[in-house]
């Protein structure tokens, strides 16, 4: 692992631990904090620097050209504070004593495996109980303000296709980064994935602002998405309502057909497991492509299957992690 010298034979901590003490964390209390009401929170920070630039920069009287150059200056300013910012708390875990929480509780509040879980959860449980309108609320932040018109079936497909999501973009692609550049390579991930959310979309308005955001987000995903997929095809291997073959044929046959061809790994692994059709139109009947064969009327029982999966996902993630960790502390007692 890369981490600018900063993890010193010296450190008082090796990084992957307090990655790895953080997604055992999770597990128990990620989405107590609730980012929506906190001003503070790392991800609502982001959106509203992102948000301020566009519109300090992104005029839309200005020429393609122009406005592209500055959203990757903007881009290439926020990465450098997020950089420099992560540094610091890196740097300061391994020469300040206790600053080890402060990097661990900012690590948990990057994270996301509990609250998505939770969250489609809740809509799974509505669905069954015949609530549809609670459902759509519910699955809402999952759907990019589309959940309001989306019938029970729509609901349960977005639930789904939102636990493959988040596997890349909230557990695969942290802990990945991380391993790679600690807490730096995780805080730039994140902060990618949240400007190509709030100016990666192919509009007239940010088709040129967001470019540079957009398409390094898609760089940096490349590797995290295509390892959420193949952690679902193993999680499928555990689940016994689960077919690892068809999750594996269906992933690689499909995934390009998806609004994204990194997140349609992980949706399509999940389409295929669960034997259900992901993607296709949503509430605006944008006639995309179906990914799966199998039945595109997905249930609230399908969406507790989908749980399950991802749920084994997680775990076979966090074994992995542990894995490493200890493959360096053997290695670290050897040397």
């Amino acid at each position: 692992m890369f981490l600018f010298a900063i993890n010193s034979a010296n450190g008082a901590f090796d990084p992957l631990i307090l990655l790895l003490l953080a997604l055992l964390l999770d597990i128990g209390i990620g989405g107590i904090v609730n980012r929506w009401r906190l001003a503070w929170h790392p991800v609502n920070l982001i959106q509203q620097l992102t948000g301020w630039l566009d519109r300090k920069l992104n005029r839309e009287h200005r020429p393609e050209m122009d406005r592209a150059m500055r959203g990757l200056l903007a881009t290439l300013l926020l990465l450098a504070i997020a950089a420099g910012f992560a540094w610091a708390v890196s740097w300061a875990t391994q020469n300040v004593p206790l600053m080890w929480i402060f990097e661990t509780a900012l690590i948990l509040l990057l994270l996301d495996q509990r609250a998505v879980h939770a969250r489609v959860r809740r809509a799974a449980q509505a669905i069954t109980n015949n609530e549809p309108e609670k459902a759509r609320l519910e699955i809402a932040p999952l759907t990019s303000g589309l959940s309001a018109t989306m019938d029970v079936h729509a609901v349960g497909r977005a639930g789904i296709e939102g636990c493959g999501r988040a596997l890349a973009a909230g557990v695969a692609g942290p802990v990945f980064w991380y391993v790679l550049f600690g807490f730096p390579g995780l805080l730039v991930f994140k902060l990618l994935s949240v400007m190509d959310m709030v100016v990666g979309h192919r509009t007239a308005r940010h088709r040129a602002f967001g470019f540079t955001a957009a398409r390094t987000h898609d760089i940096l995903m490349y590797i995290p998405a295509r390892l959420a997929g193949f952690l679902v095809t193993v999680a499928s291997l555990f689940v016994p309502t689960a077919n690892p073959k068809a999750a594996f044929g269906v992933m690689v046959r499909d995934a390009s057909k998806y609004r994204s061809t990194n997140f349609g790994w992980p949706v399509a692994a999940m389409a295929g497991a669960l034997g259900v059709s992901l993607g296709g139109s949503r509430a605006n009947s944008d006639g995309a492509p179906w990914l799966g064969a199998g039945s595109a009327r997905a249930s609230g029982l399908d969406m507790r299957r989908g749980l399950y999966l991802f749920a084994v996902a997680c775990l076979i993630n966090g074994l992995g992690l542990a894995a490493l960790v200890v493959l360096r502390l053997v290695d670290g007692s050897a040397g």
